[in-house]
């Protein structure tokens, strides 16, 4: 989500409509995983999405972190009303072992109650990811950080530290990245008068993402340059700083809600333009390796212009690999309902998550269709490949 975030919502969401729309959800959820009645567990995009408790799961912008045999769901606990879109709780954890029934694991990092903090309760605390270091035995979340009462000035990527999957995470601190460094390709494109602005003190960081790969090695990609220009920037052996090597990407395209992921040892980045609160397009770039050259290759949503305009109603914030089975990801999602800031009235819990099968065409390219609903089984049928 970019610095400016106007939204004019359809309908006017009110706390008893959530309630409803809960209690209705649990009835479709209990039928749709079908605990006791038998039937094939289901995703449902878009609709409200209970946890083992039957609450409402609270993880926005989010990503998965898969270890010894779980998935773990991180992201922004939001709380109700016009004070939701800063951070007041942290991030919040889930736990799952079929993608279906979640776990509620709690809070994983709290904000502070300091005043003084760069995580003052009240900060803008974003898109949180996890990795887990094999070398170091240890969790890494990093995350997008304002300073309380700077609104999107400060541009950072805060760092946290947990010896314990679901926390308690520790903070390590926050940075602009790269500081008088420059990137390890041709300095060209977009504006660059923002980019040798920052140099000195760092590039901006904010909606950004974690990308681990085969080897061990790990990489933050961060909208940058005012929201202008990508940045792709490996990770130190232990992941908690920059290591000093990045690119600059897709220059001056204004890129944010980055996802990467890997296939066929080709390197793949769902975006979305930078339009706030309210849906746009998503893009699609591909490279051969992660420091080679992105190549844009379209949208990559398919279907009416409506949906592909507002890439179903929502904006990545993942890409996740299921685990032993082969050529299958899950494209992770935001559907942001909220009101217009200006008129104080958005209900800022009531964000739902599309979840959707990335299929593969006859190029070896991802796209995304909607489904009402769908399970883990799509993965096993001819149209999860489906020739253009």
């Amino acid at each position: 989500m970019s610095t400016f975030r106007y939204f004019s919502v359809r309908k006017r969401i009110t706390l008893p409509l959530i309630l409803s729309l809960a209690l209705f959800a649990a009835s479709s959820r209990e039928k749709a995983c079908g605990e006791d009645t038998g039937s094939v567990p289901a995703f449902h995009p878009g609709e409200v999405w209970l946890d083992t408790n039957g609450t409402a799961i609270n993880a926005h912008g989010g990503g998965i972190l898969f270890h010894d045999g779980t998935y773990y769901w991180f992201g922004e606990h939001k709380i109700d009303g016009e004070a939701g879109d800063v951070a007041q709780v942290g991030v919040h954890v889930y736990s799952s072992k079929d993608l279906y029934a979640w776990k509620d694991e709690g809070i994983a990092f709290s904000v502070s109650d300091d005043p003084n903090s760069d995580i003052a309760k009240g900060c803008i605390l974003e898109r949180p990811k996890v990795l887990f270091n094999d070398k170091t035995g240890k969790y890494v979340m990093w995350f997008h950080l304002e300073l309380k009462g700077h609104s999107y000035h400060a541009a950072r990527a805060g760092v946290a530290l947990a010896d314990s999957v679901t926390g308690p995470y520790r903070y390590v601190g926050s940075f602009r990245l790269n500081a008088g460094i420059l990137p390890k390709n041709e300095l060209q494109g977009g504006n660059l008068n923002t980019f040798h602005r920052d140099f000195k003190g760092g590039q901006m960081s904010r909606d950004m993402t974690l990308f681990q790969d085969d080897d061990g090695s790990a990489y933050t990609i961060y909208s940058s340059e005012d929201n202008q220009t990508l940045q792709i920037a490996k990770l130190s052996d232990d992941y908690l700083n920059p290591s000093g090597e990045y690119i600059r990407i897709l220059p001056g395209k204004a890129n944010e809600a980055p996802a990467m992921f890997k296939h066929n040892g080709r390197y793949f980045l769902i975006t979305s333009g930078t339009a706030g609160w309210k849906p746009c397009d998503a893009r699609l770039a591909a490279a051969e390796s992660i420091f080679g050259n992105w190549v844009p290759q379209g949208n990559p949503c398919r279907g009416t212009d409506e949906q592909k305009k507002l890439t179903f109603e929502s904006q990545s914030t993942y890409v996740m690999p299921i685990a032993g089975k082969k050529d299958a990801f899950i494209f992770m999602a935001d559907r942001w309902r909220a009101g217009n800031p200006l008129d104080k009235k958005g209900d800022a819990i009531d964000r739902r998550y599309v979840w959707l099968p990335i299929q593969w065409d006859s190029r070896g390219l991802p796209f995304l269709e909607w489904k009402e609903n769908w399970s883990l089984d799509f993965f096993d049928t001819p149209e999860a490949s489906t020739a253009l």
